[in-house]
């Protein structure tokens, strides 16, 4: 699944109007109904506020797709934002555009295109990057065996989170899901299968 890389907000003006997208990246529909709240305080004297937000759940795989035209003509301006998001694979993100009418109808094609066009904008302006879900994986093992271990960690493709030096040494390791069965693999080569990978639970990673 993608992402958005940062929030942002970005500007485009059209015959007087103007158009300001905000976009954010949020973990579910609540912290999304908060974001499009603050937008509305932020700017209680635009015409519209247009929303468009997809929220995905990576372990199942349903995704939460919502838009609201605000007062703007029936599938002009949330619709087509959606639209933008579901092109891109994004997921969530939730975006708003706020709309200062500046006395020019722009027709059902002109908004279609205003307010894609200005959530497309600002999606360029933020970037994107890959949410991967990955594994947790804990190793530990005496202290005077970690070292040659975690040297081949720290050069292998695997992401090595967190060394913790106690009655032994723990690494932290995220692997990406696909990836389990390859680690553990590499772990039994590494150690002649002395050490097991204790699985400590999901984790997304954002990464380009």
């Amino acid at each position: 699944m993608r992402v958005i890389a940062r929030d942002g907000a970005h500007e485009i003006e059209i015959q007087r109007s103007r158009f300001v997208c905000t976009v954010a990246r949020v973990p579910d529909v609540d912290a999304a109904t908060t974001l499009i709240d603050r937008v509305r305080r932020a700017g209680p004297d635009a015409t519209h506020h247009c929303t468009a937000l997809r929220i995905g759940d990576p372990a199942t795989g349903a995704m939460t797709a919502r838009s609201n035209d605000d007062g703007e003509p029936s599938g002009t301006a949330g619709v087509p934002m959606l639209e933008v998001l579901s092109r891109r694979g994004l997921t969530d993100v939730v975006a708003v555009v706020s709309r200062w009418f500046g006395g020019t109808k722009l027709g059902a094609g002109g908004l279609v295109r205003a307010y894609s066009g200005a959530l497309s904008e600002t999606l360029d302006r933020v970037g994107e990057l890959r949410r991967v879900r990955h594994r947790e994986l804990l190793l530990a093992l005496p202290h005077d065996r970690a070292g040659r271990l975690e040297h081949a960690l720290r050069n292998s493709s695997y992401l090595l989170r967190e060394v913790e030096h106690g009655a032994d040494v723990t690494f932290t390791v995220a692997v990406a899901e696909s990836r389990v069965g390859d680690f553990e693999a590499w772990l039994a080569e590494h150690t002649g299968g002395a050490v097991d990978a204790l699985d400590a639970g999901p984790r997304d990673l954002y990464l380009p």
